[in-house]
């Protein structure tokens, strides 16, 4: 049997210092994840389980790109996060085995029409509209989880111009990252190519046309992402 019609290529995220890439498989993402962002989105956040949503790996963008500005939204924002790259299978896994299934880590932007998952949020609806849309998922390089070691104090902030418009640190993470592979891992076959964006920092906010967005966290390769025109 063969296919109708072209295939999409798998996108491919380059791995800092090697030639080989990573080819993404699924793209999860981590709601609320931490307090003072769910409080200026107006939510008091406890341990109750997270909750997630996903984009399609056609979100992906690379770091270094220019970007249009995304039709259907007058508030586009950003969302630094820090993202895990699976390495291996992870299936009803407790916490304490998920380092093993961890190729490596980076960072990324959680890009999102605020207006439209607002709107969709009110209605008590998905927020794809929101949040799966061509270029919201951009990425760096990802780092082997070995060179980077285990997310902890390291800081996380995010620049425009000389702006910090993002500052925090990876331990206030409410669900930590072995923690979120382990939940995660109850409702799906976890497998290597699999993409977890683990939640935002306070301080999100709009970005415009000629903007040129930088995400940092200590020990990775920060992600760059430019605003361009409207389509």
């Amino acid at each position: 049997m063969s296919a109708l019609f072209a295939v999409p290529p798998t996108p491919l995220v380059p791995v800092r210092g090697e030639s080989d890439a990573y080819p993404v498989h699924r793209i999860f993402c981590v709601g609320r994840n931490f307090a003072e962002h769910a409080a200026e989105m107006g939510f008091e956040v406890d341990r109750e389980a997270p909750f997630y949503f996903t984009k399609p790996p056609s979100c992906i963008v690379l770091s270094g790109a220019e970007i249009p500005y995304p039709p259907g939204t007058s508030n586009l924002h950003h969302e630094l996060e820090l993202v895990v790259a699976i390495g291996g299978p992870a299936f009803r896994i407790a916490a304490e085995e998920a380092e093993a299934a961890i190729f490596g880590y980076a960072c990324g932007f959680d890009m999102t029409r605020r207006d439209l998952q607002l709107a969709s949020r009110a209605k008590q609806r998905p927020w794809s509209l929101g949040k799966a849309f061509e270029n919201s998922a951009a990425i760096s390089e990802i780092t082997r989880a070995a060179e980077f070691g285990k997310p902890g104090e390291q800081r996380i902030w995010l620049e425009i111009g000389d702006h910090v418009r993002q500052d925090a640190h990876l331990s206030d993470l409410i669900w930590s990252v072995p923690e979120l592979i382990s939940h995660l891992s109850n409702f799906y076959h976890l497998v290597p190519g699999d993409l977890i964006y683990t939640g935002t920092p306070a301080g999100v906010g709009a970005v415009l046309p000629g903007d040129t967005l930088k995400g940092q966290i200590e020990g990775l390769e920060p992600v760059v992402l430019t605003i361009g025109a409207a389509e």
